[in-house]
């Protein structure tokens, strides 16, 4: 599916409240327009932008670049704020803070608001703000806050813009609809099928070729400094807590467990009953109770009053159960009848109910001696979340107070160190070293502070682990000497020499298939001994469903015009691919209707999207919209950091 934020490197990232990933959950996807910011005269050099008359500070945008960078090394933790300021992050940020600036702006000025119980709503449905009761947890919200340096005032701030976006956007984007013709047209589309050939022409089959000698050796090792430069790393030193450090104040007490004991319905003695139940306009149920009266099985008396089996059986229901599916009223009268009996009618909200008493079953109360060990360790289970969190919290408000080995001392925390590691766990040089899964989630946190500054407190694990973590050394990016790594320099560029021999070959394969030759002579004219051929056949559907599974060379043939070959590389420098289109056979789409529905359903999405952006569009032309392009300068210069590429 079309998506209006895929703009390359940018694609994978939206304007972020939290590290949490809030966006996804306030707003829908809509608005990053990139038009309508024109320039700026006279304004202060910390306002980048202004909207409607409200500015955009610089401190806001650094703020939620910094976020979004923190995001993205997640996915990619070697990402430094240089690589992401050259693929335009920068103004990729402002342009979205422009774009929900806007909505906000003009969403107040057509009297649309997002009110308090509104903002409240949308941060309590957060998961990451809940505790192990699924409960929401302020302590959990204000810590994560902490850790994301932002104040209530802003996460609420922003929660009411994305509110204000959504109203906006939201019916905008529903709006859209596709004709069934054009879904039509699409749909048989999918059900294409190409059927054509894959030969491979692999680097190994050219043979290792002359010996390369020892300034060949050193041009390839400078030219390729990024394949052999080792990353930054870092000396992490940390100390792990979790539910043994507070294993203390966690015991269940009697008093807890008998209180739990007590609210819990679940232990008590409880009767269900076994129903059966019609519905009715009064007339017409008191007809039916007649007949049950006079003797009429009370299933034939609904059948009478076209009622199925199906329609008329309850199963087993508490009061409680009985009581939400009818009325109060209703539920007390059953359950004040005996096993066997016919109540009613009795009136209800939708009308007139006559109920069978199946059956009553009756379960008795669980003893407390028999549930005393499951509501303890539900107990200290609960609290051992608390104080963890609490100890969390208390270790946090000592930093900066207290170094790093004073914390541990004065918690009796044991300390631990890593090798030099990089971002993703790595050790070069360290014989035997494999990153545990007690230090991964760490690293990211460790590579966002520098040694000698304050420690931080890390999640291992939300709500059960976690660990104070420092920085002690940190071993700059480098180039080892060819030296030190000549037979991997030796191999990789005698790897590099055999996929150039091999392509020569493939394209010679292509430029004959192309030029008339029947693929299966232009293999035999290669003069190389190469793997036979392998056939291809699959319907663009198929290549759907497979997603990022599917083989480059199939994924190909549906590019590529019929009678036609083109050249594909194979993975890590193997080879190569010729990939040639025999036949393509059109679908029909006409027997499969769901299939047409749901290309409707996906074009309406994607149709809605478009709209969304384009009345983003409207609203950032209906502004006065300013950008600072040299306040914008100026701080991504500073971001960027000296030295950096201007």
């Amino acid at each position: 599916m079309l998506s209006i934020f895929r703009r390359g490197f940018m694609a994978k990232i939206m304007l972020v409240i939290l590290v949490i990933g809030l966006i996804a959950i306030v707003i829908t996807g809509f608005g990053t327009g990139g038009s309508g910011v024109g320039g700026l005269g006279g304004m202060s050099g910390t306002t980048i932008a202004s909207v409607g008359g409200e500015k955009l500070t610089s401190a806001r945008l650094t703020d939620e670049a910094q976020r979004q960078l923190t995001r993205l090394r997640r996915e990619q933790p070697e990402l430094d704020m240089a690589a992401f300021l050259q693929q335009g992050a920068l103004e990729e940020v402002l342009d979205q803070l422009v774009d929900l600036t806007a909505a906000s702006v003009f969403g107040r000025r057509h009297g649309l608001g997002a009110s308090r119980r509104m903002i409240d709503g949308d941060i309590a449905s957060i998961q990451e703000f809940h505790d192990l009761t699924g409960r929401f947890d302020d302590a959990t919200f204000r810590r994560i806050l902490a850790q994301e340096n932002m104040t209530e005032q802003q996460v609420r701030d922003d929660f009411a813009n994305r509110l204000m976006q959504r109203q906006l956007l939201g019916p905008v984007a529903r709006s859209a609809h596709v004709p069934n013709a054009i879904a039509n047209q699409y749909a048989s589309l999918l059900l294409e099928s190409r059927s054509g050939i894959v030969g491979a022409v692999p680097s190994a089959a050219m043979g290792a070729g002359a010996e390369p000698s020892e300034a060949e050796l050193d041009a390839f090792y400078r030219s390729s400094r990024a394949r052999y430069t080792i990353p930054e790393r870092r000396v992490i030193r940390y100390a792990v807590f979790g539910p043994e450090n507070v294993a203390a104040q966690s015991q269940a007490t009697d008093a807890e467990i008998q209180a739990a004991y007590r609210s819990d319905p679940a232990f008590a003695a409880r009767e269900t009953r076994r129903l059966s139940q019609v519905v009715l306009p009064e007339a017409q149920a008191r007809a039916l109770a007649q007949k049950v009266a006079a003797g009429t099985p009370f299933a034939a008396a609904a059948q009478q009053a076209g009622r199925s089996a199906a329609d008329i059986a309850l199963g087993a229901n508490s009061r409680e159960e009985f009581a939400a599916k009818s009325a109060p009223a209703v539920a007390a009268a059953v359950f004040a009848a005996a096993k066997g009996a016919t109540v009613g009618p009795v009136r209800g909200p939708f009308g007139w109910h006559v109920v069978k008493v199946e059956d009553v079953i009756v379960a008795t109360a669980r003893p407390l001696a028999s549930v005393r060990g499951e509501l303890a360790a539900q107990i200290q289970k609960s609290k051992a979340a608390n104080a963890l969190n609490e100890l969390a919290s208390k270790i946090e408000d000592s930093i900066g107070e207290s170094s790093f080995d004073e914390i541990v001392a004065a918690q009796k925390l044991a300390v631990k160190e890593t090798p030099p590691v990089t971002a993703t766990g790595a050790s070069p040089g360290t014989s035997g070293w494999q990153v545990t899964p007690e230090v991964k989630p760490l690293l990211e946190g460790a590579f966002a502070i520098e040694p000698g500054e304050d420690p931080a407190v890390e999640a291992i694990q939300e709500n059960q682990r976690y660990a104070l973590v420092a920085v002690t050394r940190a071993i700059p990016a480098t180039m080892p000497p060819l030296a030190s790594i000549r037979d991997r320099v030796k191999a990789d560029l005698v790897v590099r020499r055999a996929s150039e021999r091999a392509r020569a070959v493939a394209s010679a394969i292509v430029a004959r298939i192309n030029a008339g030759t029947p693929p299966a002579q232009a293999f035999a004219q290669a003069q190389v001994k190469l793997p036979p051929v392998q056939p291809l056949t699959a319907t663009r559907r198929e290549i759907a469903r497979a997603n990022a599974q599917v083989p480059p060379p199939l994924a190909m043939m549906f590019s590529l015009p019929r009678g036609k070959a083109r050249l594909l590389p194979a993975p890590d420098g193997r080879g190569w691919f010729v990939v040639y289109l025999d036949k393509i056979v059109p679908g029909d789409a006409s027997k499969e209707p769901g299939l047409i529905q749901a290309v409707r359903t996906q074009f309406g999405a994607i149709i809605g999207e478009e709209y969304a952006r384009q009345f983003t569009t409207a609203i950032r032309d209906d502004l006065k919209i300013e950008r600072n392009d040299e306040a914008l300068k100026k701080l991504k210069a500073e971001l960027a950091g000296p030295g950096a590429a201007q």
